[in-house]
């Protein structure tokens, strides 16, 4: 029953969303040269968190992220999460002020085969790009037969600086008549400006001639007060034009020109040689050869060949990344390579079952889900426990015998990512905003992230959940950097968990920690009126357990010592103070910052 209410809850698809973010390299900001605002990608964002909650199966996930325009439709918000889905190919990073505008498209192209290839297959495609693969059997030729799949793909629309990249508007009865009303300003002013122009041509209100120079014609120029009035309605059109409609629309690709590409040589696109159909890398094809039609860019066919239930990598990688986030490490410890240079699977059978059991189960993550914290193997403890024998004592042979739990023969100790601790801080304080979806980004769409300063424009003072913090390529949130969040500009399924000293620095100096601390303890002196309740509700709360007799006196005295170094203060001062600091040092604690 734990299970199930868990898997209902609205809180999971945010929090197992944000796994998939990072496989997505998902970001409100561009990156590159010009970080400007991804100010639509939250809706990306917001559809993985749904797609998660209704445990839409993952082949259908799969499918309208590379092709939910050519899908069908049966309403206007099925339109619109399939429109909004095929962010996945439009968010990545773009050097969008590159001058050689074929290069710049086969750099977009190359990213998105890329991330297609690491996201989905655990393949680094784009090896291919300037030779044939030096460790997996993926030559120039399929990379380019997947080049022209991308090619045939628009994913921007304006190549010159600032290149743009294509939006879709997401239609509705409301943005109908949005758009009708900002036509019929748009309408409104130029007819006041024609009127004025023809006032001015025929001769009415034109000034008269002062300057009697023969080449001074009476009434060649309006009078001043037309001319003024002329001009602030042209800036008015101008400012109407430029701020547009503000239409709903979101960042995703659509259909262009169909093209197959031809081979690249090293990568040139000024050098080419043979022309390469559209066709996915024949080492993968297995009995489903996917026919490529001239009508369509062949993104659809590429989508159903990867959800293929015979596909030999798709169910497999997206069971080890779900084990990963479960456990810490993949039965293939390479998640997002199991091509040669990636580490083989210490335990192939059982992946091999659980993507078929995967497949079975209608492509469903929940029943994965269920399937594994319901196993004996994910309830183990952590604890390495020891056999005495007379004076010897020495860990259990699992311990011993498997160092690296690579046989995960008990369980891991983890810490939180950056998100989780974050959002654990302020749940813990009650300070958590639990409002789901929406932007949090205060600029504008293609807005800049930096002023003429170099000064940061954005903020991260929200008490809402972790995942709705804006992403900023090149200037991660500095609490998430140092916490080990990973580079939004590439796929990433396996985030580093480093140990450095000024994580320690972090929770004993950040304002989010202090403040937090701070409310936790008011918290509990408000709503309880002896310090031994308090304890059993501070430990419940943060630790999900009672207090030992020794931490329960050795708290106490704790407090009684805060409070005497405060002798200077009233009590309430004191109290609050010695609160605060227990709060404080509970927080930063191992306990409440790993799982064991």
């Amino acid at each position: 029953r734990v299970v199930d209410r868990l898997l209902a809850s609205q809180r999971y698809g945010e929090r197992w969303g944000r796994h998939w973010l990072d496989v997505a390299r998902f970001a409100d900001s561009n990156g590159f040269d010009e970080n400007i605002a991804h100010a639509n990608a939250w809706r990306y964002r917001d559809y993985v968190v749904e797609s998660f909650n209704r445990d839409k199966p993952f082949d259908r996930f799969v499918t309208e992220q590379l092709a939910g325009d050519l899908l069908p439709f049966d309403s206007e918000t099925q339109q619109h999460e399939q429109l909004i889905a095929t962010g996945f190919l439009s968010i990545g990073p773009k050097v969008l002020a590159e001058t050689d505008q074929a290069k710049m498209r086969m750099d977009i192209i190359d990213e998105q085969i890329d991330t297609t290839g690491r996201a989905f297959m655990a393949l680094t495609l784009g090896c291919a790009r300037c030779h044939d693969h030096k460790f997996d059997p993926i030559d120039t030729a399929d990379y380019y037969g997947l080049a022209g799949i991308f090619k045939s793909t628009l994913t921007m629309t304006k190549y010159t600086k600032v290149a743009e990249w294509h939006e879709h508007l997401l239609p509705s009865a409301e943005a109908k008549a949005t758009k009708a009303a900002f036509e019929a300003r748009i309408a409104a002013k130029k007819k006041a400006i024609a009127e004025l122009e023809g006032r001015a041509d025929s001769g009415a209100g034109l000034q008269p001639a002062r300057n009697k120079q023969q080449d001074d014609k009476a009434g060649s120029k309006p009078a001043p007060q037309i001319e003024a009035q002329l001009k602030k309605l042209k800036e008015e059109l101008a400012a109407l034009e430029k701020e547009g409609p503000n239409l709903p629309s979101a960042m995703g690709v659509t259909e262009d020109k169909i093209v197959d590409v031809a081979i690249h040589l090293r990568g040139d696109p000024l050098k080419l040689g043979e022309v390469v159909p559209r066709h996915a890398p024949p080492v993968l094809r297995g009995p489903h050869v996917p026919e490529f039609s001239d009508k369509q860019s062949g993104r659809r066919e590429l989508a159903d060949w990867l959800v293929d239930p015979n596909h030999p990598l798709t169910a497999r990688v997206i069971v080890n990344r779900v084990w990963r986030w479960h456990f810490g490490k993949g039965l293939v410890r390479s998640i997002d390579n199991f091509g040669l240079l990636g580490e083989r699977p210490s335990h192939p059978e059982l992946l091999d079952w659980l993507a078929r059991r995967f497949v079975a189960d209608g492509w469903s993550i929940k029943s994965l889900h269920r399937m594994i914290v319901m196993s004996s193997t994910y309830q183990q403890s952590s604890n390495r426990s020891r056999e005495t024998s007379g004076e010897n004592e020495s860990l259990t042979t699992s311990a011993a015998g498997d160092p690296d739990n690579r046989l995960f023969s008990r369980a891991d100790v983890r810490r939180l990512e950056a998100e989780a601790i974050r959002d654990a801080i302020l749940a813990t304080s009650g300070q958590l905003d639990t409002t789901m979806g929406g932007s949090l980004l205060k600029l504008k769409n293609r807005a800049y992230f930096f002023d003429h300063t170099s000064k940061d424009l954005t903020t991260y003072d929200s008490r809402r959940r972790s995942i709705y913090l804006p992403v900023v390529r090149n200037h991660v949130y500095s609490v998430f950097q140092l916490l080990d969040f990973p580079d939004p500009a590439v796929t990433s399924g396996d985030r580093a968990t480093t140990v450095v000293a000024s994580q320690a620095l972090l929770m004993l100096n950040s304002d989010i920690v202090m403040q937090a601390a701070g409310s936790f303890a008011e918290r509990l002196i408000a709503d309880l009126d002896n310090d031994d309740l308090r304890l059993t509700r501070l430990y419940a709360i943060a630790f999900g357990r009672p207090p030992t007799p020794d931490e329960r006196l050795a708290d106490l005295a704790f407090l009684n010592s805060v409070e005497q170094a405060q002798s200077n203060e009233n009590a309430d001062m004191q109290r609050k103070k010695a609160w605060s600091t227990l709060c404080h040092v509970v927080l930063a604690s191992n306990e409440f910052l790993y799982v064991r």
